[in-house]
Formats: C-alpha cells, structure tokens, sequence
C-alpha cells in the first residue's frame, strides 16, 4: 500500500482489509469502516458538528462557511468551529467533546494533530456519533468510520512532475538543482504529498539528474511546523545563504503549498537570486495571479466546494441509514484501521491550463483572462 502510514499491517488491519476486499476499491459504491456507521439512520434536524482546525489558508475559511450554508440548506443543524491559532489541539479536543455532549449525530472532523484527537473520537463513538476524518486523516484510532479529501498521493505526484516539467521548459537539460519543502509533521498529509513527490523526483535524483543543493532530503529535514509561511521563509533564507553563495542556481523548489510557495518566493527575491520554479497547492488568489505573471510555476485545484458537498451527501445518507460511498477501501491505513475513504481527483494548473481549470469557479475564472 503505497498511501499506508505502516508498512506493516497488524493484525487488526489485516482483519479490516479482508473484510473490506469484498467492495470494488475504484468504482463509486456504498460500503462501511464500522458496524455503527450507516443502518440506523436519525432525524433530519439533527445537530452535525463540523471542527476544522486554525485558518491557516483561504480554503480552511471557505469550508467552515460551505459547511454553514451546506447543513443548514439540507435541512440539519450546524456546529462548525476552528481551532485557535495557538494551543490548535487543546481547542479542538474541547470543541469535539462539546459536539457530543450537545448529540451531534456526525461529527466532521478536520484535524489539528492527526495523532491526538483518539480520546475525543471515542468519546463520539460511544455516544452513537458517525465520524468522518475531512481532508486529514486521523490516526491510531478504530473510532474513524470514513475519509473524504482528495486523492493527496496524487498531489504530491502531480507536484513532483509539475516541478521537472517547469525546470525543464527553463532548461531543456539538467543536471538541474532543487531544494525540497513538506508541510506541517502533526498534518498526515504531509507524509503523503511529500512521499508522492519523491516517488516522482527519486528515480531523478539518484541518477543524478536532479541535485538537491543543501542535501536535505529527509521529511524531518524538510518540515515547516504549523505551515506558517514565516518558517518556510526563515528555512530558505537560510538555504540560500548556506548552499547557494555566489553563483550557484537554484533551479527548482518543491513547495506543499501556496502559503509556503509565496514565502519561498519571497526568500528568493530578498536575497537577489533568479526565481526558481516553485510548485503549490490550494489555488490561493494571490497565488494564482502570481502563476499568471509568470512567478510561481504551479497549483493544485482542489475545489472545496466539491469537497464539503460531498460530505454533506455522506452526512444525507447516514440520515437516511444507508451506508455512504466511498470509492478507496484499500489505501489509507491509519495505523489502526483501514479506513473507507471518498478520494476526489486533484488538478494540476499551470498559467497553460489556468483559464481552463477555473472556468467554472467565480472567484477565480477573471484572474486568468
């Protein structure tokens, strides 16, 4: 399993998979991580919780108002929160503890700290709540009945040849030098877009065709704790004054996201370098009228409105007791379990393909005339 965050099954994994082996992984059918989720069915007007966590990105905001709107249009009430900017966890434990005590029946769950939300989703469990893991997966819990983001393996692939493609359209034949960001290490999906990444980038750079400059390779090395843009900036400050004095170029940089992209970016042009082709995700504003000024090289599209509205669908058929669809049974263990996920599919954009991508989203279809 490539997306696993185990490489070796344990045995209640292996349990989960076999019973799980029955459903077809790549077609969109119902099927369920757990006995309770799905069957029982509740009121319409019932409470759903949704916790996301600080508004750390454009998108994080526009989900917590879909999920108002969404709910509330579908005829349940909504319970949405974000975590503070600073103690993130702690606010988030309350905040799902305070859903259950008030009955939520879903508890939508967009997490701070993969690693430490296991008490509160029990706590969930046992009072007959459903919960779906909403773009990070939680961990080291049998407690997640469902996963629902976008295929974030893809991404990091998608980011990985987004990268190759920009330095070689710059410079038809390498050996070209890069330097290599990840997310937050409390975020799963930091793991997972940066293995995508490397499984791209790899087989390059153990040839030789690609070099990374400072050496550092590792996750550990590469991580920008919380996400915050003033990290990535401090890191490659410090990059470009170790690894890149006089005329050593820097041909390309892997970076996660817009935020970090931007920040990057920025590093870049204060110290006098030539822009290196960087790499991002989220379709951030800014990031996008950079991408069409030819500065940044390169987004993700992943529509949050697709994303929340097929929560919401998830959420109307536990109401009606049916079982939710999901479309992966197989990739994303958890360390615990085998959670059923919905994967929706990323989109690479470019300046080439922009006016495309966003021809359907208000917001950003004018920046690309």
């Amino acid at each position: 399993m490539r997306r696993t965050l185990i490489k070796s099954i344990t045995a209640v994994g292996a349990a989960a998979l076999l019973t799980l082996a029955t459903a077809c992984s790549n077609e969109r059918e119902g099927s369920s991580g757990s006995d309770s989720a799905g069957g029982k069915g509740f009121s319409k007007g019932s409470l759903i919780g949704v916790a996301l966590p600080a508004k750390t990105s454009e998108n994080w905001v526009l989900a917590g108002d879909l999920f108002t709107n969404g709910l509330k249009d579908a005829g349940f009430k909504a319970d949405v929160q974000y975590a503070g900017a600073s103690t993130t966890v702690a606010d988030q434990q309350a905040q799902i503890s305070s859903m259950v005590t008030k009955g939520a029946k879903v508890i939508v769950i967009g997490a701070t700290d993969a690693s430490q939300l296991a008490t509160q989703v029990k706590q969930a469990k046992d009072e007959g709540a459903t919960v779906i893991a909403y773009d990070r997966l939680i961990t080291n819990t049998p407690d997640v009945d469902y996963y629902i983001a976008f295929d974030n393996f893809k991404v990091g692939e998608l980011q990985g040849q987004a990268l190759i493609d920009g330095m070689k359209a710059k410079k038809p034949k390498g050996p070209w030098t890069i330097e290599l960001f990840s997310g937050s290490p409390d975020d799963n999906n930091s793991k997972v877009f940066f293995e995508g990444a490397m499984k791209v980038l790899k087989p390059l750079i153990d040839k030789g065709d690609i070099v990374v400059g400072s050496g550092q390779k590792d996750i550990k090395q590469t991580a920008t704790q919380g996400w915050k843009a003033e990290n990535a900036q401090q890191r490659m400050d410090s990059l470009l004054t170790s690894a890149y004095s006089g005329k050593k170029t820097l041909d390309g940089v892997l970076s996660p996201n817009d935020t970090l992209a931007r920040a990057i970016l920025t590093s870049v042009k204060g110290a006098g370098k030539p822009v290196p082709v960087v790499t991002g995700q989220d379709s951030e504003v800014e990031s996008v009228k950079s991408i069409m000024a030819g500065v940044q090289y390169s987004t993700i599209n992943k529509d949050t409105r697709k994303l929340v509205a097929e929560t919401v669908n998830m959420i109307k058929s536990l109401q009606k007791g049916d079982k939710p669809t999901v479309n992966d049974t197989k990739s994303y263990n958890n360390g615990d379990k085998v959670v059923p996920a919905y994967l929706l599919p990323p989109v690479i954009v470019t300046k080439k393909n922009a006016a495309e991508a966003y021809a359907n989203d208000p917001k950003l279809a004018p920046l690309t005339k």
